[in-house]
């Protein structure tokens, strides 16, 4: 009697870790069922084993999203510890310095443009990145005004730089960046 062979499925992560890269790539009209299979090496029949349609995909893609750029970046920050400033550093580095998950926030940022309930996903992850900063940073910073201020500065610095053409004389962006880091964390220059 014969062996039955049974063919291994693509496993739903898989589905979506190649979502994310498309839309990292292209945007929201870049996520297409079968293109994703073809990366994947699959036929498209086995998606339909995790996902009912490609909206349900997108919404897992951006569950894992969500769930990447909050609950594990700021598990990760406390569990290695610092000063506030350290732990504001390291969260913006894993969030907007990271090849991954860069790339995938800039592209929920553009979709979020045209689409509301996008839209509310990235204001509640963008809350909780708030939050972070404003916890943080009121650890040296006593004036619930300035804070304020801080925290907005910090993020539109780390989103903004991914955006801005400009050159900075004889400075490099990386310098120039470090600098704006120290003055609103109110360190010494380079120490971070």
């Amino acid at each position: 009697m014969g062996h039955i062979v049974a063919t291994a499925r693509t496993p739903r992560e898989r589905w979506i870790e190649e979502g994310l890269r498309a839309l990292a790539a292209g945007g929201p009209d870049a996520v297409r069922v079968e293109a994703l299979a073809k990366r994947l090496g699959v036929t498209k029949g086995g998606f339909y084993g995790f996902f009912a349609d490609r909206g349900a995909l997108l919404e897992a893609m951006l569950d894992t999203w969500e769930r990447e750029s909050t609950d594990e970046v700021v598990e990760r920050v406390e569990l290695e510890g610092g000063d506030p400033k350290t732990k504001i550093h390291r969260a913006g580095m894993l969030t907007f310095s990271d090849d991954r998950l860069r790339p995938i926030d800039l592209a929920v940022r553009d979709w979020a443009r045209r689409d509301e309930a996008v839209a509310e996903r990235l204001r509640r992850v963008d809350n909780v990145r708030m939050d972070l900063l404003r916890e943080m940073i009121g650890t040296f910073c006593p004036d619930p005004d300035e804070v304020e201020a801080r925290s907005l500065l910090a993020f539109c610095v780390a989103i903004g730089a991914n955006f801005l053409a400009a050159d900075h004389g004889h400075r490099t962006r990386a310098d120039v960046l470090a600098r704006a880091a120290d003055l609103l964390l109110d360190r010494p220059p380079g120490t971070s």
